[in-house]
């Protein structure tokens, strides 16, 4: 069997990854905090008796795109988006620290401000706690506070009741988990930065942009046709050359 036969097939498979990897991206289009992710390739050399007339396609990486989404203002007090570079932690699934930039915020039946999918905030001490019957206010740098609903002077009686931890690490340490989540690559938790600060009742949305998306799936629709003919054209050359030598014989 002609060797091209074996090329074109790890063309076609990371074609299909890579339109897999497409199809994620504008299915997260929507998402709050999103960050767009693209599978890059390198063409491997086939070595062996000859000259490496042939290369196949190997998976190299997949690579998160960081760039920031837009901005929309909600109105809602637990709603915040991350002003420029920054990610808000949380605590994973896992009970280690992880970050986002998902800022829908809310609270649980005990009080804890979480994420939207159900992650714990984390402050300077841990998860925050946040007293019933109050309202509550985010500061740009990430301080919490909550006012009573009711009693005179309430609105005059903000009380900090924890901040959100804020941090940087270098984007290229990070790393994105099963979860959506991303991590410190070596697992230690990133320091607080203070130039990272917060839009109050704001949302960052996802940064996939649709259009770009749309062309790039169907240009890898057209590539993986490609691939599907060349492999067609190296079976019939087969059979054809199969045919041949049993009329020779």
């Amino acid at each position: 069997m002609d060797r091209l036969i074996y090329t074109a097939m790890s063309g076609a498979k990371q074609v299909f990854l890579q339109q897999a990897g497409v199809a994620q991206n504008l299915a997260n289009a929507t998402t709050i905090g999103y960050r767009a992710m693209e599978h890059r390739f390198r063409a491997v050399p086939v070595l062996g008796e000859g000259e490496p007339t042939r290369v196949f396609a190997a998976d190299a990486s997949v690579a998160d795109v960081f760039e920031a989404g837009p901005v929309t203002v909600t109105g809602r007090p637990l709603d915040v988006a991350v002003e420029g570079a920054g990610w808000i932690a949380v605590q994973g699934g896992d009970g280690r620290e992880a970050y986002t930039r998902a800022g829908n915020l809310k609270t649980d039946a005990n009080g804890v401000l979480q994420t939207s999918t159900g992650f714990n905030v984390l402050g300077e001490g841990g998860p925050i706690a946040l007293p019933p019957d109050n309202n509550i206010a985010i500061a740009p740098d990430g301080t919490v506070s909550s006012i009573p609903r009711f009693g005179a002077g309430a609105i005059n009686s903000a009380n900090a009741v924890g901040r959100i931890k804020l941090v940087n690490p270098p984007e290229n340490t990070l790393v994105r988990g099963d979860d959506g989540l991303f991590r410190t690559a070596n697992g230690i938790p990133a320091l607080v930065d203070e130039k990272v600060n917060l839009l109050p009742e704001a949302l960052e949305g996802s940064n996939v942009n649709t259009a770009e998306a749309m062309v790039r799936m169907i240009s890898l629709s057209r590539q993986f046709e490609m691939q599907i003919k060349m492999l067609q054209t190296a079976d019939d050359n087969a059979r054809a050359a199969s045919q041949i030598l049993s009329m020779n014989a």
